[in-house]
């Protein structure tokens, strides 16, 4: 029996529009996909997962009907389950994992996942586990991201006293600022957010840490602190012309089309330019993101990426979406320059073309330059989606906390303890740019560490 599709908007369709492009399983869809689950004795699958849900179980009860049961048995590992079964890379985690990989279709676990989530949002009310009683410990989550809502979801199960503090005027971190409306909807990490609300988890917004309040003086309310404030500070390639008028970094953009509604430019007054011929520099998620949101916009948009599409970092599903709605690829192409005109607006860009090399450290063939083979192409707004580091406030108002070289927080990985006293950290702050649910796990892992700190484990 083959891997059951999910229905989705036509390409030439959700190219126009901004509305959510997969439809998500039906009853019948889901029922025909959990019912090729081995119910393996051993599966492999919850140890590709970050955050350890116990997949096999919860097929289980989609086989057997009951989805409350299974969406009970998602969320004792996973609070953010609606968002995970959207956006996590299934294909190189937990499906990646699947014993039937070896027959040619593992089961699309990811999708019965957002089955469940998108169940339980139908029903009229909202089911909240069995709380085990107040400890009165008090935990500071700094960023309200994935990683501390995890954090925060665990902790407040446990009996901690949990207040979620984030810098933005809206909770979720790059789930409302990065993440856009096509594939991952507003309301569903409203619903989500809502959830750990309901388990008891405090929330304050517009509360910059190392701003409003320092880490040190949060300790002196706070007998635990956790940070999970992400990676804003974009990187650029160092290239002339970068400080170009219409030269964006990805974080800005996005930002300025998901957080503050700019896709929704007829509703709200953002300010948006109206841009018509956009280029992507960069071949991750983040880069189809800007690609298919500036398509959306009415531009053409381009991605320029110095590796061949075999080398394309983006999950293959972005990548496949991208191009059927009608994302241009130039591959193996490095930009050179950008090129401005006299009122210091970006008008075009040089590029170079690359063939491959030797492999790189990562395993990747290293890219190199094709001697005399530069183009300059006219462009009127270019985004940069190579990656980000760490914003480094925290680091700064911080005594006492080792700090990477890139910024990032130096964490002992198998706890997410930092080096000052009481305080954990995970998420992007500590590895840069990397997965929701890699963060998730990271959060889960520091959630059990403070558990540990102060109820040890017998032996």
């Amino acid at each position: 029996m083959q891997r059951r599709e999910m229905p989705k908007q036509e390409p030439q369709i959700r190219a126009q529009n901004f509305d959510e492009v997969a439809f998500g399983y039906t009853e019948k869809l889901a029922l025909e996909e959990a019912s090729r689950c081995l119910n393996c004795k051993k599966p492999q699958c919850v140890e590709g997962c970050p955050v350890g849900i116990h997949i096999p179980e919860f097929i289980q009860c989609i086989v057997r009907g009951d989805f409350q049961l299974g969406i009970q048995i998602i969320k004792e590992n996973n609070c953010l389950p609606a968002v995970c079964g959207r956006v996590c890379p299934q294909e190189s985690q937990c499906e990646g994992s699947c014993i039937l990989n070896k027959k040619g279709g593992q089961i699309a676990i990811g999708r019965l996942e957002r089955f469940l989530a998108d169940w339980e949002a139908s029903q009229p009310v909202m089911t909240i586990p069995e709380m085990v009683a107040p400890n009165h410990i008090k935990v500071a989550i700094v960023g309200g991201g994935p990683a501390g809502l995890t954090t925060a979801g665990d902790l407040v199960k446990l009996g901690y006293d949990v207040t979620l503090f984030e810098a933005l005027h809206r909770i979720g971190g790059v789930l409302v600022y990065g993440i856009p409306e096509f594939r991952l909807p507003k309301k569903i990490v409203n619903r989500e957010v809502e959830y750990l609300q309901k388990l008891g988890v405090k929330m304050v917004t517009d509360f910059i840490v190392g701003r409003t309040r320092t880490v040190d003086s949060l300790l002196e309310e706070f007998d635990a602190i956790f940070v999970g404030s992400g990676a804003g500070l974009p990187w650029f390639m160092g290239i002339p012309g970068e400080n170009l008028n219409g030269v964006y970094s990805a974080n800005e953009y996005l930002t300025r089309m998901n957080l503050m509604g700019g896709y929704r430019q007829n509703e709200v007054y953002t300010p948006i330019k109206k841009h018509h011929r956009v280029v992507i520099v960069g071949g991750g998620n983040v880069a189809m993101d800007c690609a298919r949101t500036a398509l959306r916009m009415g531009a053409e948009a381009r991605i320029v990426y110095r590796r061949s599409r075999a080398e394309l970092p983006a999950r293959l599903e972005e990548v496949e979406n991208a191009e059927e709605e009608g994302v241009i690829f130039d591959l193996l192409t490095l930009p050179t320059r950008y090129i401005g005109n006299e009122n210091g607006w970006v008008t075009a860009m040089e590029f170079i073309r690359m063939e491959l090399g030797e492999p790189d450290a990562s395993g990747r063939r290293s890219p190199v330059p094709i001697p005399g083979s530069e183009t300059i192409v006219p462009v009127d707004a270019v985004i940069c989606a190579i990656g980000n580091s760490p914003n480094p406030l925290i680091a700064s108002t911080t005594p006492g906390l080792l700090i990477g070289k890139r910024g990032n927080i130096v964490i002992d990985e198998m706890t997410g303890k930092t080096s000052k006293e009481n305080v954990w950290a995970g998420g992007d702050v500590v590895t840069g740019s990397a997965t929701v649910i890699l963060a998730m796990g990271a959060g889960r892992k520091a959630a059990q560490a403070i558990h540990e700190k102060f109820f040890p484990q017998k032996p």
